[in-house]
């Protein structure tokens, strides 16, 4: 039995020193270059120009100067926040770094939207708007079913109106045919599906117009939107309804077709009035053919229909600057009644970025490649002026990129990243993506979620900003020892400055100031790069001392372990610093 449990102990071990020793290296690819850029670089860059064309227009009525450009890290980084929820990793500066053929940023866009962390990342976003954060009614209603689906359809950058057609109209059990769960979430314990909440969520979500209130009454403050168009949205859902084989649409053996019913007060439902599936407007883009729900899910997402593209213009905008066009983002105003060509300057934006959408195939990824090639998105956070008044209308006119506060899926997944120089990803050994899985949630929940409403501008809390520097994250991800980024730095940097650039660049993704630079250095009290590591001696002095007595040499391998210690400490209270600073937690 004892050699049994030896043996065992010696394979554990031996397992433990290779997770260690394998997760430990430092291979900083410098050398790679991304894939080439997309097929349709042309058609794209032309969607761009004329998204650019729209915003120079604007500034210029506006009498604003042409923003000032960001430096490609900076841009860098707000594309790896964007598409993957946390900041670059050291390896992936380096590597964009040496990168020099031509259009470098487009193809990194294009590197970007490859990476399984984006289709990841932007599913979990989508799903937000699609059916909430909550786990719903759990037995007919998977909403992690859903977020695979909607990622592996991101990943084959599936056109959006071809998802959005199967979230309303799909039938089939909730696990097989994922894109149900757009439908089973309303479900209500023994009542069937909520078709109030179903309409109130397609409007919301595919249209980008709050109608929810008009559901009891006319819309208080839009005209447009009136008590019986919600009656005949919500209409077209009465026919669907869950059965052990799924969401169907067929009516019960032997029985009429399901009806939508309003009862009046203390009436009971099945005599309430009947109220027919209608359309509050364009009524020609409803096919003849079909299912209710298919027919309703041709008419949302009609070529025609503006507010679609709208709404998924607004949203991707908010989602690759943290602040939509438009805000709230899903409550957008109705296009004008003429429909925008860009020439106008009162032309909305989001028209002209709907119709490149739509010309570009409906894609979420080529409507985000436009997007990354904007004017907007390439601008510098810093103003033209020295005039606060003059800062906030070019905020208003997006002649800045807008200050907005990361996230906390973006905080803590930027804190994983910054505590390793090699990219944390689906390739990290598994201990690595386990111990991120099973504490993300729990920091997002401390630090606070907005859940549905991510894209309010929130203010900073006190809390926030105890759990960021007293947190048990950043307690364990500023320690230099094993093979965190603060050890690696230490161990791979040939300079004290290389040191502190390369601290800078993992947690900052820039590199210091000259200031900055002399300033870490003298404060730090120490000669980093010129400290032994501990153990080590030179061999003249060792020769020179060997007269001594032979404690000196302890005395000397104690006083070395000291000062390398104290080297580690420093390294990882400028980790700290950095951390805390507020240029971490904002996007910029």
């Amino acid at each position: 039995m004892r050699g049994l449990v030896a043996v065992v102990s010696v394979g554990i071990c031996s397992a433990v020193i290779w997770l260690v020793n394998s997760a430990g290296r430092i291979e900083l690819h410098t050398n790679q270059i991304p894939v080439q850029i997309n097929q349709h670089s042309q058609e794209l860059s032309s969607s761009a120009d004329r998204v650019n064309a729209w915003l120079r227009r604007r500034w210029q009525a506006e009498q604003l100067a042409l923003p000032q450009p960001a430096s490609d890290l900076t841009i860098l980084r707000r594309l790896s926040l964007a598409l993957h929820g946390t900041i670059p990793s050291l390896e992936e500066i380096r590597a964009f770094e040496s990168d020099d053929q031509p259009q470098r940023m487009e193809r990194w866009v294009d590197k970007l939207l490859r990476d399984n962390r984006y289709a990841n990342y932007f599913s979990e976003r989508l799903a937000r708007s699609l059916v909430g954060v909550e786990g719903g009614p759990f037995i007919v209603f998977r909403r992690d079913q859903l977020t695979d689906w909607l990622g592996r359809h991101l990943q084959a950058d599936t056109p959006w109106p071809d998802l959005s057609r199967q979230m309303i109209a799909a039938e089939g059990l909730w696990t097989d045919r994922p894109q149900t769960n757009f439908i089973t979430v309303a479900r209500i314990e023994d009542e069937g599906l909520d078709v109030n909440k179903l309409a109130g969520r397609t409007v919301r979500t595919f249209l980008g117009q709050r109608i929810d209130c008009a559901q009891c009454h006319d819309h208080p403050f839009d005209e447009r939107w009136s008590q019986s168009d919600f009656e005949g949205l919500a209409a077209w859902f009465a026919s669907a309804r869950l059965t052990l084989g799924g969401v169907t649409d067929s009516p019960p053996a032997d029985s009429e077709p399901l009806v939508y019913r309003i009862p009046e007060p203390g009436q009971p439902e099945e005599e309430g009035r009947i109220v027919e599936p209608v359309v509050p407007f364009h009524e020609e883009w409803l096919p003849d053919e079909g299912s209710p729900r298919e027919r309703l899910a041709a008419w949302v997402t009609d070529p025609g229909n503006r507010r679609f593209e709208r709404a998924i213009a607004n949203r991707i905008w908010g989602l690759m600057f943290g602040k939509p066009w438009h805000d709230p983002v899903d409550d957008l105003p109705h296009p004008s009644d003429e429909h925008a060509d860009g020439s106008a300057i009162d032309a909305d934006l989001l028209d002209v970025l709907g119709q490149e959408f739509r010309k570009n195939g409906g894609t979420i990824g080529n409507l985000i490649r436009i997007i990354a090639l904007s004017d907007a998105f390439r601008a510098s956070s810093a103003s033209n002026s020295d005039s606060p008044a003059a800062y906030d209308h070019e905020v208003e006119q997006w002649a800045v990129f807008p200050l907005i506060r990361l996230r906390p899926e973006q905080v803590i997944g930027s804190l994983f990243q910054a505590n390793s120089v090699s990219t944390v990803d689906q390739n990290s050994h598994v201990f690595i993506r386990l111990i991120r899985f099973a504490n993300e949630n729990d920091f997002i929940k401390e630090y606070g979620d907005l859940g549905d409403d991510e894209l309010l501008q929130q203010v900073g809390t006190i809390p926030q900003s105890l759990l960021r520097m007293n947190g048990r994250f950043t307690r364990e991800f500023t320690k230099a020892d094993g093979f965190s980024s603060a050890a690696q730095v230490i161990r791979f940097s040939k300079d004290d400055q290389a040191i502190i650039e390369n601290c800078f660049l993992t947690c900052l993704t820039r590199r210091p100031t000259e200031e900055e630079a002399a300033y870490f250095v003298e404060k730090s009290g120490l000669n980093l790069a010129e400290l032994p590591e501990s153990g080590s001696r030179d061999s003249n002095d060792k020769d020179n001392r060997q007269d001594e007595p032979a404690d000196r040499e302890s005395i000397d391998r104690q006083d070395e372990s000291q000062r390398t210690q104290q080297r580690h400490e420093t390294i990882g209270d400028l980790f700290w610093i950095l951390f805390n600073s507020p240029e971490f937690s904002w996007n910029h």
